[in-house]
């Protein structure tokens, strides 16, 4: 009887030895495996329509990611809803890396402008990069009777209301500079939203508005030619291609509003995806003639970690929001 007993147990121990071993066989192809991306094409999707720096910022990065990858990232332009269609199709897509949006600082005011979104850009997106931070200018028609920023300030506190200051649209990043330089020096100017910067430069050049904070590629031929006056920089650098153009900082202590873009990913997009992006666009930032690239548009590379970017957008999205509430801004 325990002869029988002790022939059974043997083949009992062999049957779980086997069921353990196979139990472990599935894991085995998932450690060992190969991390490959990027797999396929990737899109990076951009909420302006071509030809502006952000389309002209992505096209570059783009290209060098071709080049370093192995794979075809293709720009795709989706304008709408001040970038807000865009942002909305990239958080819905699968969280592989191979649909990846270029962000803004519009995104981060978004946060706020907009009370009813169906995503949340801050908590739904995971930050890959950043790739370039670009300089606006405090520039005003030559009537008006300043030359330097304080002399502004001293105008429009004794005219308030009389000055009036264009912008690209209403929660712009133009618009909300202007909120900003208001809020910091307790002066008051009338805000004219336009579609756009082009006819909001035109009315500038033309005396219709008095004020207005222009990207640096656009505003540098007109104040070089004299029909605009350039008073200062918005960030806290000065510009190489303007040196003598001071910041707004240097007359407001604490100011700084600029243009900033960089690569977001799906929330739950792989560490293992985002280090390869991140590795590879700072990789490229590292490039000669996409820092001259950049220079020729007022910027500098935005070079960084993820957690980086990731401080950027969570901090520009909690000043932005002091702006938009404090200026009571409304989307169109």
């Amino acid at each position: 009887m325990l002869r029988k007993q002790a022939a059974n147990a043997l083949p009992r121990r062999q049957v779980i030895k086997l069921a353990l071993a196979a139990l472990a066989l599935p894991a085995l192809p998932r450690t060992a495996r190969t991390f490959v991306y990027p797999a396929r094409p990737v899109r990076l999707i951009v909420g302006y329509a071509p030809g502006g720096a952000t389309d002209i910022t992505a096209r570059l990065i783009a290209q060098r990611l071709s080049e370093r990858m192995g794979q075809q990232f293709i720009v795709d332009n989706r304008p709408g809803a001040t970038t807000n269609l865009a942002t909305e199709q990239v958080v819905r897509a699968p969280p592989d890396g191979h649909t990846l949006l270029m962000a803004t600082a519009a995104n981060a005011i978004n946060a706020t402008l907009f009370q009813k979104l169906n995503f949340d850009f801050v908590n739904d997106m995971a930050p890959v990069a950043g790739v370039i931070r670009m300089q606006n200018v405090l520039e005003v028609h030559p009537t008006v009777p300043a030359s330097t920023v304080p002399e502004l300030i001293a105008y429009a506190r004794a005219n308030p209301g009389r000055l009036i200051v264009g912008s690209a649209g209403n929660g712009s990043p133009g618009h909300l500079s202007a909120e900003l330089f208001g809020m910091m020096t307790g002066t008051k100017m009338l805000h004219i939203a336009y579609r756009g910067i082009a006819p909001a430069l035109a009315d500038l050049l033309g005396g219709r508005i008095h004020v207005l904070f222009d990207n640096m590629a656009t505003a540098i031929e007109h104040i070089e030619s004299g029909k605009v006056r350039g008073l200062a920089v918005t960030t806290t650098f000065r510009s190489s291609l303007l040196p003598n153009l001071p910041t707004i900082a240097e007359s407001v202590p604490g100011y700084e509003a600029s243009s900033w873009y960089g690569v977001t990913a799906p929330k739950g997009t792989s560490s293992e995806v985002v280090d390869a992006l991140n590795g590879e666009i700072n990789a490229a930032l590292a490039d000669r003639s996409i820092v001259a690239r950049f220079a020729a548009l007022g910027g500098e590379p935005l070079v960084g970690s993820p957690a980086d970017f990731g401080k950027l957008i969570a901090d520009e999205a909690e000043k932005w929001s002091k702006v938009v509430r404090f200026a009571g801004t409304k989307p169109e």
